[in-house]
């Protein structure tokens, strides 16, 4: 599977400037890409308490009817973040578009300090097929606690992509729990950053990453924004799972209702 990590700056808050940017970049992915994967809340950027209500869109909002009609267009999946308004309820919300229109929403679980009073956690993990394999999403704070990405692995997960807006002094941090998520669930996992500065002087940490089932560093990016092409070995799945799997061998199963759509959609609901 070809991936490309596309790092970029924002601008919080300018919605027209983000979305530009994006639709420049899915048009500008080779012809045999496969998926395109943006940082967490690329669309919207961060939004605060004051501009949540003004910047936020459903999911059938312009923005995301955009990011669907360049999917179509370049016949790819692309992993886009935005501040999802659902009936007046906001969350911190990434997407998995594909040609035929949302395959997967995952709400982010685990707030960080500046989402809290501005977005609501999310209730259910899930995961999705696309293009033959089983696709699951993070959204940055999440990966730092492993359960979550577990809960991605017993739905099945062989491609945990993390949309992240990662900021100084925590780079690190995201480096080592991203290769240990990988490794703890046999799967590949995509994590692409924000760079540049924010809002209240935070300075985006880059370093998008993409790591093997062995829990091994494909590519590093550093903290300009730039574009990286990855083609995912997908052999690499069942060499990772050949002599043992952690799945199979764990002593304790995470606690949640399953459900599972005809169209493939596997959810784990937040007991």
């Amino acid at each position: 599977m070809k991936v490309e990590l596309v790092q970029l700056t924002g601008r919080d808050g300018d919605t027209a400037y983000n979305l530009q940017r994006t639709l420049a970049a899915i048009a500008a992915c080779a012809a045999d890409t496969e998926l395109v994967v943006f940082p967490e809340t690329q669309l919207m950027g961060f939004p605060s308490a004051a501009t949540i209500a003004d910047v936020a869109e459903p999911l059938d909002g312009p923005s995301v009817q955009a990011v669907q009609r360049a999917a179509r267009e370049k016949n790819l999946a692309v992993a886009i973040g935005l501040a999802e308004n659902d009936g007046g309820v906001f969350y911190n919300t990434t997407l998995l578009i594909t040609p035929e229109g949302i395959a997967l929403r995952y709400r982010k679980t685990h707030l960080w300090a500046s989402d809290r009073g501005i977005f609501t956690p999310g209730d259910r993990y899930a995961t999705a097929l696309w293009k033959g394999i089983r696709v699951g999403i993070l959204i940055c704070f999440d990966i730092e606690f492993p359960e979550s990405a577990r809960a991605l692995g017993q739905l099945g997960a062989e491609l945990i992509i993390v949309t992240n807006g990662n900021m100084d002094p925590y780079g690190p941090t995201h480096r080592t729990a991203i290769m240990a998520r990988a490794m703890e669930n046999q799967a590949f996992a995509v994590m692409v950053n924000r760079v540049g500065d924010g809002d209240d002087g935070l300075v985006f940490a880059g370093g998008s990453a993409v790591v093997d089932p062995f829990g091994r560093l494909l590519c590093e990016a550093g903290r300009d924004a730039c574009r990286q092409i990855v083609d995912l070995d997908l052999a690499q799945l069942q060499a990772a799972r050949s002599d043992y799997r952690y799945l199979d061998d764990r002593r304790m199963a995470l606690p949640g209702e399953l459900r599972e759509s005809p169209d493939g959609l596997r959810e784990l609901l937040i007991p």
